[in-house]
């Protein structure tokens, strides 16, 4: 038994001492296999969720009438659940009812995809009654049984398979393909929230250009927010290498720009970007624009600001343009800008109000900014000395 699963394998010895049937499951077996790095280990038990709290002294209620019970053990936390089978789907995401059930195949079956419906006993063995294993071996995303069963049970799926086209470099089966052209406008039926974060996980996979194909070929993007655009249009958005990409906010703001969404914030919005996304992405968008009709600047450096600067200059580098330049470079010409925002600045506008013995108006800022174009083009040094003799040598005040 390797790490991380060394921790978490006193839960299943202790519900195996208890009589108990219990296996690591889903995408951490999945990834020990494509030696990929571990993430969250959860847990499948034929204990019901009271019985696995009366085994551990500390737990915590998250989705009990799922099944599900998050066991705390020397600080970490764990879900162990319940096996389970689901009744009808009403709402193309959860099931009408769920029932505790003793097979962990029957557990395993109602999972999305044969590569995550495989389980790890406690001796490291790999149960795959699905062939998920075979198909780790053939790079292929398959749904288990009936693609338009598990799509009809929970549309996301469909963004899922797309997701991780992109994050394993895998390809689709025909089948899961052909399902997803014909059923895609289920994806109508699922949250922005959760579409948003499957896209972003695309997005900054290890080939988000052979996901964001699938995309196309299924016309998925159809039924995304505000990207019913023109087919041959979303499809030029495939042609580049996105993986050098670094940030999802520059993947975004790749993304926009080109596909030319005018109304960007509308845009986000529909996204149900968060407030600080929008922000960045914003920045980014407005450095491009600039950068690519007028050349880089120390004036375009200074409003967006040295990470938003960086992560223009890699889309430029993504977009082959001439105005990319060495990231060094750009650093090192941000470092040695006098200032790199109004609060750098040696005085404020009380010195200015001090200095002029005016009352306050629209009239500070303008100065203030008139005073900062100066010091960034070292027209002015950034002295309280200096810049109190040029604003009284200013036949204005």
């Amino acid at each position: 038994m390797k790490e991380p699963f060394i921790h978490p394998l006193y839960i299943i010895e202790k519900l195996e001492t208890a009589g108990y049937e219990a296996y690591f499951v889903g995408g951490a077996v999945r990834d020990l296999i494509l030696n990929r790095t571990i993430g969250d280990i959860d847990i499948a038990t034929s204990a019901r969720p009271e019985q696995v709290m009366e085994l551990f002294p500390k737990t915590i209620h998250v989705g009990i009438e799922h099944g599900t019970v998050v066991v705390v053990h020397e600080n970490e936390t764990y879900e162990v659940t319940t096996f389970r089978s689901e009744g009808e789907y009403d709402d193309f995401r959860r099931p009408s009812s769920v029932t505790f059930i003793s097979s962990l195949i029957e557990d395993l079956q109602r999972r999305d995809f044969t590569i995550n419906a495989m389980a790890m006993n406690a001796k490291g063995e790999i149960i795959d009654p699905f062939n998920g294993r075979e198909d780790l071996r053939n790079q292929l995303i398959r749904t288990v049984g009936n693609a338009k069963e598990r799509f009809h049970e929970d549309a996301l799926r469909m963004m899922r398979a797309v997701r991780f086209v992109s994050q394993l470099a895998f390809s689709l089966s025909d089948q899961t393909k052909r399902a997803i052209q014909q059923y895609g406008e289920l994806l109508r039926h699922v949250s922005i929230e959760r579409i948003t974060v499957e896209f972003e996980k695309m997005l900054s996979g290890k080939r988000p250009s052979l996901a964001l194909a699938l995309v196309a070929d299924t016309e998925l993007y159809r039924y995304l927010p505000q990207l019913n655009v023109d087919p041959q249009k979303f499809r030029s958005v495939c042609a580049h290498d996105w993986m050098m990409l670094q940030r999802v906010s520059e993947s975004w703001t790749l993304l926009v720009h080109l596909l030319d969404i005018q109304d960007k914030q509308a845009f986000f919005k529909s996204w149900k970007l968060s407030n600080k996304q929008i922000k960045d992405i914003q920045l980014q968008s407005i450095g491009l624009r600039d950068v690519l009709e007028n050349g880089w600047s120390k004036r375009i450096m200074y409003t967006i600001g040295e990470q938003a600067s960086v992560s223009v200059n890699r889309i430029l580098q993504l977009l082959r343009s001439n105005e990319h330049m060495n990231e060094h470079e750009l650093l090192y010409i941000y470092s040695e800008l006098p200032i790199h925002s109004l609060k750098d600045l040696d005085i404020n506008g009380q010195d200015l109000l001090a200095w002029t013995g005016k009352k306050g108006g629209p009239w500070v800022s303008q100065l203030l900014k008139e005073i900062e174009e100066k010091v960034l083009y070292n027209e002015l040094m950034n002295t309280k000395s200096s810049i109190r003799k040029w604003v009284q040598s200013c036949s204005q005040i």
